[in-house]
């Protein structure tokens, strides 16, 4: 605490004389006042509003001191009995109004008191503000509601249901996070149209909610004898004061959906139901998210709320309000600026940036990484001391003040207040943090480039510009073109012209089209700068065709530059990933930290990655939660092909992490519908070898993902199983058969993995693997499974049977299917009849897929191929495992190879050999996936190896 300056000190004693005086009135003791003399040489000083409120109403110091409200807190609940405790009896709106303000008046002293007195920090005093509007305003309602239904009826809705006002408070209000002095913004709304329920010629709704809401205003904000309650905004409503003062919830709907500004959406991020029906206001806010909170990455926020900013600039300098601590260069609004940018642009995708209250949003984007921790602290720090300071500065003459005095009093006052002991003091604090948060606010509105400064490569961004636009004549464009790195200036001239022609770029929107050409040049810069520059630009611009008409993407790449020169590297590795990028391109947003971007977590990371994105996802929104899982595969995908062409991942961790990620989306694909199926039809009862299971459900793998061989455009083989006991399901409200239970959790898991969603789809998914292929049982019971494999599969179903592994469900039926999955591939077999059947199935499956008029090489299907090196493996594995059971341990071809070598049933070499011919043929084949090519090189190309693996299979499987 500092000390009371001595230019204050002549002051305080007068007041203090005053107060005693008052309070001998009031019939106080002076011990009381003795008791009370500690905090009033902290507050009398300081707020001319309270001392001249207890001095002309003793009673009210009386009441206070009686109470004890200035030496504890005081919940929201406790005051709104204390407010219908002295409404009680009052029946005409004048008397209203007086105890309204008599109340407030009271209220606002204690809470300056205990503000100034040190007894409540900053959350307390916005709290207990923001409590004391919302009491008045729903006291208030309540009261005029009652009696307009006594003159005129109560309003109703079309099926007769009673309509009720919702009062909505928006900006700080809604926030929770009021000052002393503050307007309240209100939008007022109500559910349904209609007329009031009383005789002929009633007023509709519209009416008689206008007249009510008329008679809220005026009972709250006019100025009477007794003063005011809170001043009432109410412009913020639909199409401002040219609007209606209150609006059916549809007609709301409708005004956001077509007419809404971007600036509305920044002013509902705080707003909150603060009185009436409350339940209803909620429903309402829910219905407005989609207008607020955009689905996806909304960087054209930013150059909305940079146009915000500079009419805010300009209003400072209009009226000379740089010395303001709200709209000042480093003020209040601008730490308000900073979150509300970042909820703007990612509140759709991240809830947790829905909160309402700015500390709350800083601790998310520090939490989140979306701000360095040191950033959000500073801002953080400044908001709490910018925000004393207003209440210090509106406290003491319960006025709307944001401007710093001038005069040596003031100074004074305002420096002892914020516990400083001179103004020197609190001007060195205040001004950093001022300068602090100015430039990290600035920081955030500059573009990325201007960051960078980019002024060396101005003149050639001019020139491409220029050459966009079509002002420049044709040698001048070849030139440009020349010198800006394109050895084919004619090709990219009819690239621009074709682009410019498309029928998506004829139709773009006013701004949309301004965008479009602010980016272009810095599409063909960065397109440029590659060793293949006519190359990499068409794939860049297929990239931009796909993107033009949802321009917040085109305001993305404008914001941050650097985003462009990633896509061009990644353009000119792997057209597969351009291609992934446009039909994908809310994944645009992972191209801003390269950190993230060419490091794909471990599996750990990953689960604990989706269980977060899964917890904002309301259960019941399963369309939601589908495009949570498309964008998180998606996003992690990208991950693993980026870390892939950039060599930070070599080609077997590929196919783990792509692997991983199909695992752990399955699995939680998996336990999404196994909720919303138990939750409508109860638990299953599962059962194996006598013991009860969990769940009772499991997904085996096959093929690439069973052999962790998974590439970026892999089918799922999947084959589901139960434990179904026959009985029916427990606990539901509709219970069902444990068959139809499990073919519904099938059918779901299913549906949930292929259905396209907005976000795309997750995966292709192949069943035909499962018992008598696609004429069986979508979901096999165990013990049918394990049977069918044992009398009934064909040789090659035990061959596919090598790669399969459980991936997700009861860990009992994995244990089951593992069980079995070895007894059937140990059973002892005739090596001449197993050759004749791989054999046999082999050829047949060449001649499916193999076209004789190709001279090329089809590294997949052709001789001495991969697949040839797979059914070798599958066949000595058939062949040896009931004398070599470490041949069941593992289900991918690198490992069951080396293996076989172990157990000595191919030679070092041999083993050495084919594996490396297998990771030759699969990282070729992969690179060409990524330059989407087929799997085919010339025939002269690796014929020592495909006559290696040619050898080996005449070895081995030539039919004696």
């Amino acid at each position: 605490m500092s000390t009371l300056p001595e230019i204050l000190q002549a002051e305080f004693d007068d007041q203090w004389g005053d107060l005693c005086r008052a309070g001998e009135e009031a019939g106080l003791t002076p011990a009381d006042m003795a008791r009370i003399r500690a905090d009033a040489v902290r507050v009398l000083p300081c707020s001319r509003f309270v001392f001249r409120s207890l001095v002309n109403e003793p009673p009210l110091m009386a009441d206070l001191l009686s109470s004890g409200d200035l030496e504890q807190p005081c919940d929201a609940n406790h005051l709104r009995r204390r407010l219908d405790d002295r409404l009680s009896g009052v029946d005409r709106e004048e008397e209203l109004a007086k105890v309204l303000r008599r109340f407030r008046r009271r209220e606002m002293v204690r809470i300056a008191w205990r503000d100034l007195s040190g007894r409540a920090d900053l959350t307390e005093t916005m709290g207990d503000l923001s409590a004391l509007a919302d009491a008045v305003l729903d006291a208030a309602l309540t009261f005029l509601y009652r009696r307009q239904c006594a003159k005129m009826g109560a309003p109703v809705g079309p099926s007769g249901v009673p309509q009720e006002l919702v009062v909505v408070a928006m900006g700080k209000l809604g926030a929770r996070e009021l000052n002393f002095s503050s307007d309240i913004d209100l939008i007022f709304a109500y559910p349904e149209s209609g007329e009031a329920s009383g005789a002929a010629g009633t007023p509709g709704n519209d009416e008689w909610f206008t007249r009510l809401c008329r008679s809220l205003v005026r009972i709250i904000g006019e100025s009477t004898a007794d003063g005011f309650v809170f001043r009432v905004d109410v412009r913020l409503r639909p199409d401002g004061e040219n609007g209606p003062l209150v609006m059916n919830f549809d007609n709301m709907e409708r005004y956001y959906q077509e007419q809404g500004r971007e600036w509305e959406r920044y002013a509902w991020i705080k707003a909150r139901p603060a009185a009436g029906d409350i339940s209803s206001g909620r429903r309402l806010l829910e219905r407005l998210t989609p207008f607020v909170y955009r689905r996806y990455l909304d960087f054209s926020t930013f150059g909305a709320l940079r146009r915000m900013k500079q009419n805010i600039h300009r209003e400072v300098l209009r009226r000379g309000l740089e010395n303001d601590i709200k709209l000042g260069a480093g003020g209040i609004r601008e730490i308000e600026f900073f979150g509300q940018i970042f909820q703007l642009v990612r509140g759709g995708i991240l809830p947790k940036l829905r909160a309402r209250r700015i500390e709350t949003v800083l601790n998310v984007l520090a939490d989140e990484g979306l701000v360095p921790k040191e950033t959000a602290q500073a801002m953080h720090g400044a908001y709490r001391f910018f925000r004393r300071v207003e209440h210090r500065l509106q406290e003491f003459g319960d006025q709307q003040n944001h401007r710093l005095p001038v005069d040596p009093d003031g100074r004074a006052r305002l420096a002892y207040s914020a516990g400083f002991d001179s103004w020197k003091a609190f001007s060195e604090v205040l001004d950093s943090h001022r300068q602090t948060v100015h430039r990290c606010f600035g920081d955030l509105l500059s573009p990325e480039g201007e960051k960078k400064g980019k002024d060396g490569g101005r003149r050639a961004a001019d020139e491409l510009a220029a050459l966009w636009r079509g002002d420049a004549e044709p040698d001048e464009c070849r030139r440009t073109l020349v010198e800006s790195g394109y050895g084919r200036p004619e090709e990219v001239m009819r690239l621009i012209e074709g682009f410019k022609v498309l029928s998506d770029t004829r139709r773009l929107s006013r701004e949309g089209r301004e965008r479009l050409d602010s980016l272009m040049p810095e599409v063909l810069m960065a397109s440029a700068q590659a060793a293949s520059p006519e190359q990499v630009l068409s794939r860049l611009f297929d990239l931009v065709q796909a993107v033009q008409r949802r321009t917040t993407y085109l305001a993305l790449l404008l914001e941050h530059p650097s985003v462009l020169s990633h896509l061009a590297r990644l353009a000119e590795a792997s057209p597969w990933i351009s291609a992934y990028l446009a039909r994908h391109p809310a994944l645009l947003d992972e191209l801003l930290d390269p950190r993230t971007l060419y490091a794909p977590p471990a599996r750990a990371e990953l689960e604990d990655a989706l269980a977060a994105r899964m917890d904002r996802v309301d259960d019941r929104d399963l369309e939601y939660a589908m495009e949570e899982l498309c964008l998180f595969k998606q996003v992690n995908t990208l991950r693993v092909a980026a870390a892939d062409i950039t060599g930070v991942l070599p080609l077997m961790q590929v196919s783990d992490r792509l692997s991983d990620i199909a695992e752990i989306v399955l699995n939680q694909v998996l336990d999404l519908c196994w909720r919303h199926l138990t939750e409508k039809h109860g638990r299953p009862v599962c059962r194996l070898n006598g013991a009860g299971c969990e769940r009772g459900f499991a997904v085996v793998a096959y093929g690439k993902l069973g052999g962790l061989e998974l590439g970026y455009g892999s089918d799922l083989d999947l084959v589901f199983l139960h434990a179904g006991t026959g009985e029916p399901t427990r606990g539901g409200k509709k219970p069902v058969d444990d068959a139809t239970f499990f073919a519904r959790l099938g059918q779901r898991v299913l549906h949930v993995l292929t259905a396209h969603t907005p976000a795309g789809f997750l995966y292709p998914v192949d069943m035909r693997l499962r018992p008598s292929g696609t004429s069986g049982l979508l979901v096999s019971p165990v013990a049918a499974f394990a049977r069918y494999q044992q009398e009934d599969a064909w040789t090659w179903e035990h061959q596919a049977l090598v790669r399969a592994r459980v991936i997700g469900g009861d860990p009992k039926i994995a244990d089951a299917f593992e069980h079995c999955r070895k007894s059937v591939l140990a059973a002892r077999r005739d090596p001449e009849h197993l050759k004749e059947e791989v054999t046999a199935m082999r050829e047949r499956i060449r001649k499916e897929k193999t076209s004789a008029r190709s001279p090329d090489f089809d590294l997949k299907q052709g001789p001495g191929g991969l697949v040839d090196i797979e059914f070798l493996v599958q066949f000595l594995v058939l062949c040896h495992a009931h004398r070599h059971l470490r041949l069941l341990q593992w289900t991918d071809n690198v490992r069951l190879i080396r293996t076989l070598a172990r157990v000595g049933v191919l030679k070092d070499d041999e083993a050495a050999f084919v594996r490396k011919a297998y990771l030759t043929y699969r990282s070729k084949m992969h690179r060409l996936d990524l330059q989407q090519q087929p799997g085919r090189v010339p025939a002269d190309q690796y014929l020592p190896l495909r006559r290696g693996v040619a050898d080996l299979w005449s070895k081995f499987l030539a039919r004696s």
